[in-house]
């Protein structure tokens, strides 16, 4: 069942917590997300194989799945993008992803060419339109592909953050927002202590998004950061957290 993340009345966010069972189907949850604005559809990050068939049923009472317009891929992860073939038959949607990765998505078809229905995203960046509004792909580079955007919608004031803000957590407490910022943490802490590359980056991530209006950050994986002084807190422990190259040793790079 959707999570409805905003509604005006025109521009639509849905959240789709439960189409991954981790204990039954021995796979990492993951989340699925439907921006709806003025008849035109933007899924972000639509998942594998075994999101499609709940994911396309799941947004039929909100948006006719034949109309969508757009994947939005934050990289070329399975649980990302793996569907890609069942939603290029079944709709005329184009897919956005890192120029880094558009030359390895046909590995998830059956070898039609879809050139150009796939959209290389600059390294910079951009604006990508849906409907009457725009949303914003941010660089989330090495955070943790190296080729990885976020996107953002200014409407919603809401950003999708892809792995960044990651919880390792069960299916059901997923679809509940972080209510209790230092006990969540343990919930990410090992995550992102691996997946992200360095806290270089993390620190670069957080003066970027300090500039943007941002009420809530939906990662990929887990449950969502609801309200400034969440959002701020997790930014804040991001900022500060040493990762990825930050912890390797000699010790860690021997022939087995």
């Amino acid at each position: 069942m959707a999570v409805e993340l905003y509604n005006d009345g025109r521009h639509v966010c849905l959240a789709f917590y439960d189409l991954v069972d981790e204990t039954a189907d021995h796979a990492v949850q993951s989340n699925q997300f439907l921006v709806v604005d003025d008849g035109h559809g933007a899924l972000i990050d639509p998942g594998g194989n075994m999101t499609y068939t709940g994911l396309m049923m799941g947004m039929q009472r909100h948006f006719p799945s034949k109309d969508l317009d757009l994947i939005l891929a934050s990289h070329a992860d399975p649980d990302i993008i793996a569907s890609m073939n069942k939603w290029m038959v079944s709709t005329s949607c184009k897919v956005m992803i890192s120029q880094l990765w558009t030359r390895f998505l046909p590995h998830f078809t059956s070898g039609r060419d879809y050139t150009s229905r796939i959209v290389g995203i600059p390294d910079e960046g951009m604006r990508i339109s849906l409907g009457g509004s725009e949303m914003l792909a941010l660089p989330a580079h090495f955070m943790h592909s190296e080729g990885n955007f976020q996107f953002y919608d200014p409407v919603s004031k809401i950003l999708f953050s892809g792995d960044m803000g990651a919880s390792m957590i069960d299916q059901r407490d997923a679809s509940l927002p972080v209510a209790d910022f230092d006990a969540h943490v343990p919930r990410m802490f090992g995550f992102h202590r691996r997946y992200m590359v360095a806290n270089k980056i993390c620190r670069y991530w957080a003066n970027m998004v300090r500039t943007l209006d941002i009420d809530m950050i939906v990662p990929q994986h887990g449950a969502r950061f609801e309200g400034r002084d969440m959002v701020n807190r997790f930014v804040d422990w991001i900022e500060n957290l040493p990762c990825g190259v930050d912890l390797m040793t000699q010790s860690q790079y021997r022939a087995p």
